[in-house]
């Protein structure tokens, strides 16, 4: 692959696609985000709200807390500040510039408006249909398949905005079919670090700092700090611990922007930290450690790809074998090494489901991040799992397509039966 051609652009176009600025966990930021358009199209402060969302949406927002509002966490919340102090031009940083002074009229216009929230109809993975009521005008607004792809404006009878539905978690995106493992080392090999500073920099400062606040600060259940202090200082568990450190923060409302990968935070936290932390520990180069970043981030990206944006399996276990993958590289790893590491760490946590965003979720980032370096080391002593060893089969890409197809297919009702506990909680 050489600069210029046009798969590398492709593959530059998805980074700058993905690596997105979000303040939040994204699923409630999709909901202020929301609330805030639909309000800019109605003109005043609604009386009457009337939410409709997939289940996938209500798992990731039951738990979290929303930033910029006082500590007010939950669907009601999230669409509540966007609505009431949100900027829908910031996007998934909506609220991100809410003063403190105006966190009490977002709990008064919570517990005082006529709302309504339910389940959605659609078999949408991801759907957020939002209806919001001032007088005699009514405004709908609905987002589907990921966090900004809104499809539908109308006021009242007045089509603003319509666009066809489908059923991919990748609507109006580059298309990632054109990902294999071996092409994204092809591509780091050949980057120009020009092309991709402005955003794999842009990731690697910002996560790297809600990392640090994560750590300094009291967040979460503080899974970075208790690895730390527990299970020593070497490079691996500092790599665990400052990406869990990062997820300790952002679960629990920290006012820090993270970029996003794949649509999470998380993934975003969890395919870049990691990699930063080695590469400091071993004094590369920025250009190395960008190269390397890049690489992680194509990595869980291309197993995201298969499995869609919102599951039952966890997304950080897919960003911890990107990790695993940026560590090989910056070790000097060719694709040998990385296909090797990325099915060794595909095959300890495949299957490790996901329950809702929440504090949990640090400590399980910190587990998807030692299994990458794991799946690594076994690498380096000449070990591996070999195809036919439960879902690995021989290929890297062809063992990354089984993880989507275990995530996409064999774990809807694994989702259904998930959402039935938390809301039983």
């Amino acid at each position: 692959m050489k600069k210029g051609d046009h798969l590398y652009q492709q593959y530059v176009n998805i980074l700058f696609e993905e690596l997105r600025p979000a303040m939040g966990c994204t699923e409630p930021i999709a909901l202020s985000l929301a609330g805030a358009k639909a309000r800019q199209i109605l003109g005043v402060l609604p009386d009457k709200i009337r939410l409709a969302v997939s289940g996938n949406i209500i798992k990731n927002v039951k738990s979290v807390v929303v930033p910029n509002t006082g500590g007010l966490h939950g669907m009601e919340a999230a669409v509540c500040a966007g609505i009431v102090a949100g900027d829908a031009d910031k996007e998934l940083q909506v609220i991100s510039a809410i003063p403190k002074e105006q966190h009490p009229a977002i709990k008064e216009y919570m517990e005082t408006v006529d709302m309504e929230i339910c389940p959605s109809d659609s078999e949408l993975v991801f759907d957020i249909d939002l209806t919001v009521s001032a007088g005699e005008d009514t405004v709908r607004l609905r987002i589907i398949n990921h966090h900004t792809n809104i499809v539908l404006i109308q006021k009242n009878d007045e089509i603003l905005l319509q666009l066809p539905i489908s059923e991919s978690s990748e609507d109006h995106l580059t298309d990632k079919s054109c990902l294999t493992v071996e092409k994204i080392v092809e591509f780091a090999d050949a980057l120009d670090i020009k092309d991709v500073r402005e955003c794999v920099g842009r990731q690697i400062e910002c996560n790297m700092e809600i990392a640090k606040e994560g750590l300094d600060g009291n967040w979460g259940a503080n899974i970075g700090s208790v690895i730390l202090a527990r299970q020593g200082g070497s490079m691996e568990k500092k790599a665990c611990a400052w990406a869990a450190a990062g997820s300790d923060a952002r679960m629990s409302g920290c006012e820090k922007p993270v970029i996003i990968v794949s649509g999470s935070g998380n993934q975003g936290i969890t395919a870049s930290v990691p990699v930063v932390v080695y590469a400091w520990e071993m004094g590369a180069s920025e250009e190395q450690l960008i190269r390397a970043v890049a690489l992680s981030d194509l990595v869980t990206i291309h197993q995201k790809a298969g499995i869609g944006r919102l599951s039952a399996y966890c997304g950080a276990i897919s960003a911890g074998c990107g990790a695993g993958a940026g560590i090989a590289y910056l070790q000097g790893g060719g694709l040998n090494a990385i296909a090797h590491t990325v099915v060794n760490a595909i095959a300890i946590l495949s299957g490790t489901i996901c329950d809702g965003a929440k504090p949990s979720c640090a400590a399980k980032i910190a587990a998807a991040v030692d299994a990458g370096i794991l799946g690594y080391h076994m690498y380096l002593e000449h070990q591996q799992f070999y195809g036919g060893d439960g879902i690995v089969t021989k290929g890297v890409d062809n063992t990354v397509y089984n993880v989507g197809r275990l995530a996409r297919e064999g774990m809807r009702e694994t989702d259904r039966t998930i959402l039935e506990i938390m809301m039983n909680n």
